[in-house]
């Protein structure tokens, strides 16, 4: 059956971000006057569940603490965007291809995240040289399913929305707990592991791509 639709799942299947998100998450914490400093594999670990909140939830409760999660996310996630405004971010590999033989087949294109639509907007503002919201035919936020990842819901709520089946689609995940969403909602996924994700935590079948190839994807 021919390819219709191509699904990037997460921000870090577009650009990678992760340090940037730890530095943030870091400076809300001082911020805030915690003494909470997520070093590199600390927040490696804290990845394996989706959602910054979330994550902050977890880790006030491990250490018996009462914050104000939401608040605290809200400040990272002014400084993070508030980051890559300044600084600008770049494709990873082999992503501008992708985009650009699709569009020339006909193959949709999706961004199925469920972060924030400030975190989307933030991206495609520093991306304006390179990539836009409309290049896709869908783009998804955090408002559009009651659950996030690693719940199928967003994939779903994106074949809805784009009047395809499962089978049509192929997506692409930065993450495993990402991955499990998209083949929950029957969806086949490739694995394009980000620079804090480790390849041995992928599913053993995964099929895992450093660089993506629309020659590889789009046949």
């Amino acid at each position: 059956m021919p390819l219709k639709a191509v699904l990037f799942g997460s921000i870090g299947t577009l650009v990678e971000t992760s340090e940037l998100q730890r530095q943030a998450f870091n400076q809300a914490f001082a911020e805030a006057g915690l003494e909470w400093n997520w070093d590199r594999e600390s927040y490696k670990a804290r990845l394996v569940k989706s959602g910054g909140r979330r994550r902050i939830e977890d880790y006030a409760r491990e250490r018996g603490i009462d914050v104000d999660a939401e608040r605290l996310h809200a400040r990272k996630t002014e400084i993070f965007d508030a980051a890559i405004t300044a600084r600008g971010l770049s494709l990873r590999p082999g992503v501008s291809g992708v985009v650009t033989a699709a569009k020339e087949q006909g193959i949709r294109l999706g961004f199925v995240t469920t972060t924030s639509r400030q975190n989307v907007d933030a991206v495609f503002a520093a991306l304006a040289e390179d990539l836009s919201a409309e290049d896709f035919d869908f783009v998804g936020d955090t408002t559009m399913v009651d659950h996030s990842k690693p719940a199928p819901d967003i994939y779903r709520h994106a074949l809805d929305v784009l009047a395809l089946a499962a089978s049509d689609c192929i997506a692409i995940e930065d993450t495993p707990v990402s991955m499990k969403a998209a083949r929950s909602a029957g969806i086949d996924c490739v694995a394009f592991p980000g620079d804090y994700a480790d390849r041995s935590d992928f599913p053993a079948d995964a099929r895992i791509m450093d660089r993506l190839s629309a020659e590889a994807l789009l046949r």
